[in-house]
């Protein structure tokens, strides 16, 4: 459902079995992820405390240029380094995806589904091994967890102990 409340901060409310409330935009879209126990009157206040992060968001979200071309070079490229890199971490962690694809996705540089398959995004061929190897790794905990928990930092912590510094750089060189 949309909703234009909130000084012109057009949005969209989807309900969900999660704990959290929060705030995604993509593709030029404001999307608030809630769950179903929380009522508007409380979304509509969480939309005004973010507003000025939302607009800077959205503003973003005009701002990005067109993503680069990617070729089949670059799926090599990157396919390479993933046998490497899944290899040795799979064997080092013993979690095993199903299956793992690389996509050209915009939300995130990586994901893990419930059937433990994992999409690797295209984009990290043009990111360092480490880094790479930071998100490869991200990705396995998430078959042993499915969420962000204490556990699931200490067991990235436990295979990359300098994880943060790492995927804070990730996030300011997106």
């Amino acid at each position: 459902m949309n909703h234009t409340n909130c000084k012109e901060i057009k949005y969209q409310i989807v309900y969900k079995e999660i704990k959290n409330l929060y705030i995604q935009i993509k593709n030029g879209e404001v999307i608030v992820k809630a769950p179903k126990y929380i009522n508007k009157k409380y979304i509509e206040k969480f939309i005004e405390q973010k507003r000025e992060w939302i607009l800077e968001k959205l503003e973003e979200s005009k701002n990005i240029e067109k993503d680069r071309e990617y070729t089949k070079d670059d799926v090599e490229k990157l396919t390479q380094k993933l046998n490497i890199i899944f290899s040795e971490l799979v064997q080092k962690t013993k979690l095993v995806p199903n299956k793992i694809k690389i996509r050209n996705i915009k939300y995130a540089w990586g994901s893990c589904s419930s059937n433990k398959n994992i999409t690797i995004n295209l984009k990290l061929v043009d990111k360092s091994d480490e880094e790479i190897r930071y998100v490869v790794l991200h990705e396995l905990c998430h078959l042993r967890f499915m969420n962000h928990s204490k556990e699931f930092w200490s067991l990235v912590e436990k295979y990359m102990s300098n994880y943060k510094e790492i995927r804070k750089n990730l996030k300011n060189n997106r």
